[in-house]
């Protein structure tokens, strides 16, 4: 018997797969448990335009994501921070400040978790951030921490 997943089930499939399953499993235990349906033609005309319109929105956050990406790397980001006189930064610039800085610049709305930080930046100088966006696209920018004047 062929039926469709409504859910992740373990060791059989993931949602939305068609997969073969013996007539009692399918109709014992998957069917009434809501955890599948049985693969009629309507059901997989269903599962196919699903499918379809699946893609088309991966497409298209995929493609917005491509042009964030263009806008955001053309532009060298600086940032001033407090230092002492060895260059060690009062502090430490975080992936929300470099958001924050992102949003600033380009006035767009930049979420922190797209910055790939392995570790804070705790001194002046020039450092190449990676972004990773919505759609699986990646891209890196420049940005350069300078010493603010103190009195």
């Amino acid at each position: 018997m062929k039926v469709i997943l409504l859910k992740d089930i373990p060791k059989l499939g993931k949602k939305g797969e068609l997969k073969e399953v013996s007539n009692g499993y399918g109709r014992n235990f998957l069917i009434p448990r809501g955890l599948a349906v049985e693969a009629t033609s309507s059901e997989l005309a269903k599962l196919r335009a699903q499918r379809e319109q699946r893609e088309k929105r991966e497409e298209m956050i995929r493609r917005k994501s491509e042009e964030l990406l263009k806008k955001i790397v053309q532009k060298h980001f600086r940032l001033k921070a407090k230092a002492g006189s060895s260059g060690k930064l009062f502090g430490a610039i975080t992936s929300k400040d470099i958001a924050e800085l992102i949003s600033k610049e380009l006035k767009i709305e930049f979420d922190k978790k797209h910055i790939i930080l392995s570790d804070n930046i705790k001194k002046l100088g020039e450092y190449e951030i990676e972004l990773k966006l919505p759609g699986n696209v990646r891209g890196k920018i420049k940005l350069s921490i300078e010493g603010s004047e103190e009195e």
